[in-house]
């Protein structure tokens, strides 16, 4: 930064007229009271934390912030892709590595009707995705638990239907708007199933509201991607899963609680 350097003779000018339009004290302590506060509220509040208000309202962490503590990779296969960093739920990507060291990560609980919520943000060109009501009984997550799709709408390299832009039920419905922020950006992902209505929210919009197991459901179902993977949204209850589609991607704030 560049030094500003004033003559003897303004400065006493300068000086002069600082006098004249000083506050008072006590309407200059008045203001620093208030500039604090306004710098309190826009801190940003610390990542991977509940308020004893959630824990009461039944929030628990699906993420530490330290360690993978209650994940572990899907049937537990053997994976290097996924690791705790710098208080973030990191998945490496690469354009190259199709490996047998790739793997989607799935919670070891399994949930039936919930609400959850986190925080994530996805490489250029990315593909991930958060799946739910995920069983083991299968070679992938994908052939039996829905999907909140995410992914860059923007940028990604091949022509997305609206079935697969961010924060669609993946290949089931579209979003009904475009929520995701730019690429780098955090996003806020909220999903609320319980006892088949299914609500998908993306920084505050609800870009899907359907009912799972309907006569629209299946016909969804049967005509489309998954028309031959006859365990797709059948379970009523499963694992939560991150999946590894080869892209880098990160997440925080992840929690969920149980609905009655």
């Amino acid at each position: 930064m560049k030094r500003l350097v004033i003559p003897a003779f303004c400065a006493a000018a300068l000086a002069v007229a600082s006098c004249n339009t000083a506050q008072p004290k006590e309407e200059a302590k008045q203001d620093s009271v208030t500039a604090g506060s306004e710098n309190m509220a826009t801190a940003e509040a610390p990542a991977n934390v509940l308020s004893d208000a959630e824990k009461a309202e039944g929030w628990s962490l699906l993420f530490n912030g330290t360690s993978l503590d209650g994940w572990r990779v899907y049937k537990g296969k053997q994976s290097n892709t996924w690791g705790a960093q710098n208080g973030l739920l990191h998945c490496t990507g690469s354009t190259t590595d199709k490996s047998d060291m790739r793997g989607d990560l799935i919670t070891n609980n399994q949930y039936e009707n919930f609400e959850l919520e986190a925080d994530w943000k996805i490489a250029p060109q990315g593909n991930s995705g958060i799946l739910y009501l995920v069983t083991e009984e299968f070679e992938a997550p994908y052939m039996s638990g829905p999907e909140y799709q995410l992914i860059d709408d923007e940028n990604f390299p091949e022509k997305l239907e609206d079935w697969q832009k961010s924060g669609a039920n993946y290949a089931m419905n579209p979003p009904a708007k475009l929520a995701a922020k730019p690429v780098g950006e955090w996003n806020h992902t909220r999903i609320v199933l319980n006892k088949g209505k299914l609500e998908h929210w993306l920084n505050g919009e609800k870009v899907v509201d359907t009912e799972m197991w309907t006569d629209e459901w299946q016909k969804n179902k049967t005509t489309g991607k998954w028309k031959d993977y006859k365990g797709y949204g059948v379970a009523k209850k499963g694992h939560i899963c991150l999946q590894d589609h080869g892209s880098e991607v990160w997440f925080k704030n992840m929690k969920i609680r149980e609905l009655k």
